[in-house]
C-alpha cells in the first residue's frame, strides 16, 4: 500500500497523522521509550517497535571501537527497526558533548567552560557542525547536547534591558558557585555568554531557512544531527552548587535567567529538550507540569519532544516509596514525551500500558508525545536515510577538524598572571631555550587533558584516544637544540642553573556530575605543592587543567612567574603550546568568577564583600595588559 507517511514529498504533519492513525497503543508507548544499547536486542526492537536507543558513556560495541565499528553496530539495530510492522526507524542518541567523545579516534574539542572563555559564537557553531559530521559517520543521529545551563545560584540581582524592541530582560546574577560537579558542561555564569554559545545548536542541526516556524524542529540534512538543549531548567542554579539539587527562586527570576537561553535554542529549531534531575522550589523538574507543559510547550511554543534524563523516573520514586508506576504517571502527565529508561524497559512498557488502559493517562497525552517524536524523526530525514553513510568516515579527526579544535584551545586559554610584575612579562616562552623542565601528571596524560565524558562516562587517565598531549606538543615546537626533560614528580633537588625555565601542568582528575561536586576545590595530586616547589627553584609557568576555577594558594600565585587557565582542552594539546610560545596571543576571558577562598562561596558580585581573585571577564594579553575588563 502507498501510505502517506512513506511519501518523502508529503507534508510532515500529513505523514505524522497518517502514521499515528495506524499505530496500536503498544507501538505508541514503545516509540516513547529509549533503551540502552547493552540491553537492546534486534528482536526486541523489531517486535516491540522501540523508538530510540542510546549509548551511555563508555557503552560501545567494544573497547576502543572506531567510528566504522560504531556504524556497523548502529546499522544492525536500525535494520531491526525497519523490519518492525510499520518500519519506524530508530533515533539513536549519544552524549557527544565535546565532539563524538565516546568514539575512539574522534576529534575531542574543549569542554563548554573553555568555549565560554572564547566568547566566539561562530566558533561554537563550527564545532557543532564538525561534531555532527563525526557523529553521523558513526551511524548515530542524535546528540544530548548542548548544555545551556547558566552556572549561577540566586542572590542579589542586577536587571539589564536586553532589547529595546522586545519586552525582554536578562538578570546578571551575582552568586557564583563552582562547587557544582557539572560546571565544565556550562559555558559560564553570565546568561549573555550562554545565549551567545547556543549557536552550537545551528552547528549541529543546520541553519533553518527564513520563515521557518518558531519552535518547529529542524535538521538540514544527512550531515547534521538532532540536538538537545539541556537541562530544563535551573540546574546551574542549585543551592551551594549541589548536583541534582534545588533551585530556590521566584518564577520571574527563573525565567529571566535560566529559561533565557532556551528561547534562542527554540528559535534555532532545536529538536529536543532534556529535563533536569534538579528541583525548583522543592518540585522535581520531571514532575513539573507547570514548567514542562504550560511554560515550555505552551508559552514558549516548543514543538519538538521533551526527553527525560537517564533513570530520572527512578529518582521520582522517593516521594512515592517504591511505586515506579506512580513515577511514570507523574512524569508523563507533566509533559515528558520520551523516557530514557534505559535498562528495565519491559517494566516501563508494562506499567505505562496499564496506566493508559486504566485511563489514568489519557490517550491524548500519549498521542501528543508520539506526534512530537515522529515530527523530529521526519524532520531529521530518518525515514529516507536511516542507515549510516560511509562517505562521512573521512571526516573523523580529519585535518580540518584537528585545526578547528586547536583553534578552540588557543582561543580558550586565559592568562591570569604574566611575569613577576607588570614590567617584566614571562610569556611568551623562548622555544630556543637550552633546557626546559616539564612537570606534573597532566603534562603527558591525554585522558586528564580531555576530562569527563571522554571514552567512558567518568573519563579516565592515559592514552584513551588519539591526540597530542601538552608535553608532546612542547617537544614538537621547540628548537632542535632545546632539550625537554619531563619528570612527573621531580626530585626535591632541582639545580636552577640546569634549566632555562619550567612548565608545571597540574589540575583535576576527570569526573562527572555528582562525582565532581567539591567542597574544597583543591588542585588534585598535590599539584599546587608540586608547582610551588618547582617554582622555588626555577622560573615556572603553571598551567591549570580543570573544569572550573580552583583554589590557588597565595604562595603559589606569588611564586609562579606565569599562570594560565587551560580548562579541559581536549585532544589537541598543540593549541596550548601555540599560545605559550607566542605563535598566537592570549584571547580568552574568564567565563566564571575566580574566588580567593572557598569560604567566599557562593559569591555575590554586587555586595560590598565581593572580593574575587579574578572577576568574570578577566584575562591578560601576552604583553601583560589587562584588556579583558573592557568588555
Amino acid at each position: 500500500m502507498n501510505f502517506i507517511y512513506k511519501d518523502p514529498l508529503a507534508p510532515i504533519e500529513a505523514r505524522i497523522k497518517d502514521l499515528l492513525s495506524q499505530m496500536t497503543i503498544p507501538e505508541k508507548i514503545a516509540q516513547m521509550t529509549q533503551i540502552e544499547r547493552s540491553v537492546a536486542t534486534p528482536s526486541a526492537i523489531k517486535d516491540l517497535s522501540i523508538g530510540s536507543i542510546l549509548s551511555a558513556g563508555g557503552s560501545g560495541p567494544f573497547e576502543n571501537a572506531k567510528t566504522s565499528d560504531w556504524a556497523a553496530m548502529a546499522d544492525t539495530f536500525q535494520k531491526a527497526a525497519l523490519q518492525s510492522r510499520l518500519g519506524i526507524p530508530l533515533l539513536y542518541g549519544i552524549d557527544a558533548v565535546h565532539g563524538n567523545n565516546n568514539v575512539y579516534g574522534a576529534t575531542i574539542f574543549p569542554h563548554n567552560i573553555g568555549l565560554g572563555a572564547t566568547r566566539d559564537a561562530d566558533l561554537a557553531r563550527r564545532i557543532g557542525a564538525a561534531a555532527a559530521l563525526e557523529v553521523r559517520a558513526s551511524g548515530i543521529h542524535y546528540t544530548f547536547a548542548p548544555c545551556v545551563a547558566n552556572h549561577e545560584c540566586f542572590g542579589e540581582t542586577r536587571v539589564d534591558k536586553l532589547s529595546d524592541d522586545a519586552n525582554m530582560f536578562v538578570v546578571s546574577l551575582v552568586c557564583r558557585d563552582p562547587r557544582w560537579g557539572r560546571a565544565y558542561e556550562s559555558f559560564g555564569e553570565d546568561p549573555q555568554i550562554v545565549k551567545m554559545m547556543t549557536s552550537m545548536v545551528t552547528g549541529f542541526q543546520g541553519q533553518p531557512p527564513h520563515g521557518h516556524p518558531s519552535g518547529y524542529p529542524f535538521v538540514a540534512g544527512r550531515e547534521n544531527v538532532v540536538a538537545c538543549a539541556k537541562h530544563f531548567v535551573g540546574d546551574g542554579g542549585t543551592r551551594n552548587g549541589v548536583n541534582e539539587g534545588d533551585t530556590v527562586s521566584s518564577y520571574d527570576e527563573l525565567e529571566r535567567t535560566h529559561v533565557s537561553p532556551y528561547l534562542d535554542c527554540i528559535a534555532q529549531g532545536v529538536c529536543t529538550i532534556m529535563a533536569s534531575y534538579s528541583s525548583w522550589n522543592g518540585t522535581k523538574l520531571h514532575s513539573s507540569r507547570f514548567l514542562l507543559t504550560e511554560i515550555l510547550k505552551e508559552k514558549l511554543g516548543f514543538k519538538g519532544f521533551i526527553i527525560s534524563d537517564s533513570e530520572a523516573l527512578d529518582r521520582l520514586s522517593s516521594p512515592h516509596g517504591s511505586n515506579y508506576q506512580q513515577s511514570i504517571l507523574s512524569a508523563i502527565t507533566a509533559g515528558i514525551d520520551m523516557v530514557m529508561v534505559p535498562l528495565r524497559y519491559q517494566l516501563f512498557l508494562a506499567d505505562l500500558l496499564h496506566l493508559v488502559e486504566s485511563g489514568k493517562i489519557p490517550i491524548t497525552r500519549i498521542d501528543d508525545a508520539v506526534v512530537r517524536i515522529l515530527r523530529v524523526k521526519f524532520a531529521a530525514g530518518l525515514f529516507e536515510h536511516p542507515l549510516s553513510d560511509s562517505s562521512l568516515l573521512g571526516t573523523v579527526r580529519c585535518e580540518q577538524h584537528k585545526q578547528l579544535a586547536r583553534e578552540a584551545v588557543r582561543k580558550s586559554l586565559v592568562l591570569l598572571k604574566n611575569g613577576p610584575d607588570s614590567t617584566r612579562p614571562f610569556l611568551p616562552l623562548d622555544r630556543n631555550a637550552k633546557r626546559i623542565l616539564v612537570v606534573g601528571k597532566h603534562a603527558d596524560d591525554l585522558g586528564y587533558q580531555c576530562g569527563g565524558w571522554t571514552a567512558t562516562w567518568e573519563g579516565k587517565s592515559g592514552r584513551i584516544t588519539t591526540g597530542t598531549t601538552i608535553l608532546e606538543a612542547i617537544r614538537e615546537v621547540v628548537g632542535a637544540k632545546t632539550e625537554v626533560i619531563y619528570e612527573e614528580n621531580p626530585s626535591e633537588s632541582i639545580n636552577r642553573s640546569d634549566y632555562s625555565f619550567a612548565i608545571a601542568v597540574v589540575g583535576e582528575a576527570p569526573y562527572v556530575e555528582s562525582g565532581g561536586d567539591s567542597s574544597d576545590l583543591k588542585i588534585h595530586f598535590n599539584g599546587a605543592e608540586l608547582a610551588s616547589a618547582v617554582a622555588d627553584q626555577v622560573p615556572t609557568l603553571v598551567i591549570l587543567i580543570s573544569g572550573r576555577p580552583l583554589a590557588i594558594d597565595p604562595q603559589l600565585l606569588n611564586k609562579a612567574h606565569a599562570l594560565v587557565a587551560a580548562w579541559l582542552p581536549g585532544s589537541e594539546g598543540n593549541g596550548v603550546v601555540d599560545v605559550i610560545f607566542g605563535d598566537h596571543g592570549f584571547q580568552g576571558r574568564l567565563p566564571m568568577t575566580w574566588f580567593k577562598d572557598v569560604a567566599q562561596l557562593p559569591m555575590q558580585a554586587e555586595s560590598n564583600s565581593y572580593d574575587p581573585l579574578f572577576p568574570v571577564g578577566y584575562g591578560l594579553t601576552t604583553s601583560g595588559s589587562n584588556d579583558a575588563l573592557k568588555g
